[in-house]
Parts: structure tokens; C-alpha cells; sequence
């Protein structure tokens, strides 16, 4: 019998209380907005367990085109619960880490747009320098900055 392999990792899923908050958070970072619209397929609430539901997504890409954001709102059914501000030792999907050209312009332009540092810009031997951020509704993100590449 032939192994079943894994193909890619397709995208990440982010749940948000305003898409146009979210969009614009993520195009400062970098990304790129691929497409946006609303899912109220009987077929999607299959899915997803939740019967009948009306959910705004934008799909959001990576600049080398390999990975993607998808953020959802959630028109109906209302949402039931809120991690955004749990730590970061909370169990659960943790945060989406981005490899930047410049960590520090990066954590301070988003600090422009109400992003918070959570800790504090530290450098992993002679690889990244590195760092947590609150961005967007609490939302937790990595910034990575490779070292010697440039």
C-alpha cells in the first residue's frame, strides 16, 4: 500500500470581530489581500458543524505566494468565545509567526497601528532575533528576523 504524504500546509484560520481591521493589520505586516466574500453554503456549515451560517472571509497570501491567512467573521451563528487575550502559555493554537527583513521597523510601524509588544525583542544565538506581539483585537503574532542573510 502507498504512503499517504502530506502535500502543504493550505492556510491558517483566524476568527475576528472586523474583517477591515484584520485586512488592513495584515497588509502592514505584508501580506496581500487575495480575495474576500461571503460563505452561507449549506455544505460549509456541513463542515464546520454549525448548521446554518453567513461568515465574511478574506484570504490573505504571503509574498512568496506559499502561505495564506484565511480571517473569518462570523455574521451567524454569533460567536460563543474569546481567546485573543489568553497567554501564551494557554493551550490551544498559539500564534502565526512571520519572518521579516527588519524586526525592529516592523514592531514599530505596528505599534503605529496598536500592536503592543508582549515581551521584548530578544536575539536566539546567532539565527533570529525575535519577538511576540498583541496586533489586531489581541491577536498574538511572531516576528522573526533572520541573522547573517542579509
Amino acid at each position: 500500500m502507498a504512503e499517504n504524504k502530506l502535500i502543504r500546509m493550505d492556510n491558517m484560520g483566524i476568527v475576528v470581530e472586523s474583517l477591515d481591521n484584520a485586512i488592513s493589520f495584515f497588509t502592514e505586516i505584508g501580506l496581500k489581500l487575495e480575495g474576500r466574500g461571503i460563505v452561507e453554503s449549506e455544505w460549509a456549515g456541513r463542515i464546520t458543524g454549525l448548521g446554518s451560517q453567513r461568515v465574511e472571509i478574506a484570504m490573505m497570501v504571503t509574498p512568496d505566494g506559499h502561505s495564506r491567512l484565511e480571517i473569518s467573521r462570523f455574521v451567524t451563528p454569533a460567536v460563543i468565545s474569546d481567546h485573543r487575550t489568553a497567554p501564551v502559555n494557554a493551550l490551544g493554537y498559539l500564534r502565526v509567526m512571520f519572518t521579516v527583513e527588519d524586526i525592529d521597523e516592523m514592531v514599530s510601524r505596528l505599534i503605529k497601528h496598536g500592536a503592543q509588544l508582549v515581551g521584548e525583542v530578544v536575539q536566539y544565538e546567532n539565527s533570529y532575533r525575535l519577538c511576540y506581539i498583541r496586533g489586531t483585537e489581541g491577536l498574538l503574532i511572531g516576528l522573526a528576523e533572520e541573522l547573517g542573510n542579509k
